[in-house]
């Protein structure tokens, strides 16, 4: 049964889930630190050592909720429940977060603390049992890879939606007389979309796939497994990287085209009669957006031909490059801007099912290494990873707008535009080297991952002839 090939319905369902994290990721990323400078009224480096501390402490709960999914049971299942049951104090605390309170700057700062505290850990609680899900809909890793693109092309689609309608709700809800109260009514539409989305996934998906042994799971001997995993640190490493990589060009993206493009700018798209107008950084966002789904349809085909490792390794050496060359386009060069960031977002695309389903091989090398199988324990790893690269990038990020001088709301030294324009180019490009070099030792090749499979397959097989 952990064979079948999953329907396009249950995809759909899988891929539903992460469209509702995802909204949230990306507003997160691309407009938290912006929000609490401009709008809610506390410094930059005060934000970005609240997101150091704050995001090390949630990187670390992702281990703890795993444990406890593996050991959950349910007429659900292990993992489903968590969607059916956190869909709603998610949406709760999202709004919370987004709401800006009458009170001083340090009491501000307190808040912004405890709201985003509880919000990442509320997005742990329902991401990460979300994650393992796919580690138990299939064995097949050929369809685990097709469930990962599904992942991200719907993550990617959630991302689009929220950075698509996000700037127009907030002018249409609050203005510039009132941008608090546009935020707070965003907010709350993406939270009820979210919910939705959360319960269709429940609803739409089952686990099948069982554990050679069904023994009692001792965590001290999980964790000694985990820790000897040798391709789980690697994959690690280079999950951070990439993370590290992405945060830091979606965190400044706001920041570059405020205040060295120029929020004036704007791009006029003509639909028949209609008459489209955009901010160009809405603009470099849905693009990019488009671009990740471009690359996540690219991911599987191209690893089915080349391999996950040599995939990986391809795209963000390409990555790289482009970063690279990015730093030398100014305020002039907006459509060599736009069609950059197209090629690196198809980059930055490609990657991350990879990342998952790679997570997923590791799952499957660990109990046939060690007889036991932790998949939240290993699938809570890979979100501890993408929190723990986040972390360091968004921190670098606001700590970084400091020390060039950033003030909201004026205009920029010639100091701060340039630190503006590293977080675009440069900064990220060591992130993508740092992850080239982590995947360059990365041992499971596709071969191995076949006599992985077979193995596990005929150990399943002879469990359940003598459970008959």
């Amino acid at each position: 049964m952990d064979k079948k090939k999953i329907s396009f319905k249950e995809k759909v369902g899988y891929g539903l889930g992460d469209a509702a994290s995802s909204m949230f990721w990306k507003l997160f990323s691309m407009y938290l630190l912006i929000f609490y400078t401009d709008v809610f009224g506390i410094s930059a480096a005060a934000a970005g050592t609240m997101f150091l501390i704050t995001r090390i402490w949630d990187s670390f709960c992702d281990p703890l909720v795993g444990i406890i999914a593996d050991r959950t049971n349910s007429r659900w299942g292990k993992f489903r429940p968590y969607l059916l049951w956190v869909a709603i104090p998610f949406a709760v605390i999202a709004i919370f977060t987004f709401y800006t309170p009458s009170f001083s700057e340090s009491g501000k700062l307190v808040y912004a603390y405890a709201t985003y505290s509880l919000m990442m850990m509320i997005y742990s609680l329902i991401n990460v049992p979300y994650a393992s899900l796919m580690g138990v809909m299939s064995s097949d890793r050929i369809e685990r890879t097709a469930l990962s693109s599904y992942r991200m092309v719907f993550a990617f689609a959630g991302s689009l939606l929220a950075l698509a309608l996000i700037e127009p709700l907030i002018d249409a809800l609050g203005g510039e007389s009132n941008p608090q109260k546009g935020w707070l009514f965003s907010i709350a539409i993406f939270s009820i979309i979210a919910s939705v989305f959360f319960w269709l996934c429940f609803s739409w998906t089952k686990e099948r796939v069982r554990p050679v042994s069904e023994d009692s799971q001792d965590l001290k001997e999980d964790m000694r497994n985990l820790l000897s995993n040798r391709p789980w640190w690697i994959l690690l490493g280079a999950g951070i990287s990439a993370l590290i990589f992405n945060s830091i060009r979606d965190g400044g993206a706001a920041f570059y085209f405020k205040y060295y493009i120029g929020r004036e700018s704007n791009f006029d798209l003509e639909l028949g009669s209609t008459q489209i107008n955009l901010s160009l950084t809405t603009l470099y966002l849905v693009l990019g957006q488009a671009a990740n789904i471009l690359g996540v349809l690219l991911a599987t085909p191209l690893s089915a031909r080349i391999g996950k490792k040599n995939t990986f390794l391809l795209v963000m050496s390409t990555a790289t490059a482009l970063s690279l060359l990015f730093f030398v386009f100014t305020s002039d060069h907006v459509m060599w801007i736009m069609v950059f960031q197209m090629l690196i977002s198809v980059c930055a695309g490609c990657v991350f099912p990879l990342l998952w389903s790679m997570y997923a091989d590791i799952a499957d090398y660990s109990e046939w290494k060690n007889g036991r199988r932790a998949t939240g324990l290993i699938f809570s790893s890979s979100s501890m990873s993408q929190k723990f690269g986040w972390t360091i990038g968004g921190a670098v990020t606001g700590w970084l707008l400091g020390y060039y001088g950033f003030q909201a709301n004026v205009e920029q030294t010639e100091s701060a535009q340039s630190g503006i324009r590293l977080m675009l180019s440069v900064l990220p490009a060591i992130g993508t080297i740092l992850s080239v070099a982590f995947m360059a030792f990365y041992p499971l090749t596709e071969y191995k991952l076949q006599h992985i499979e077979n193995e596990l397959e005929e150990k399943r097989s002879n469990h359940i002839k003598l459970e008959i």
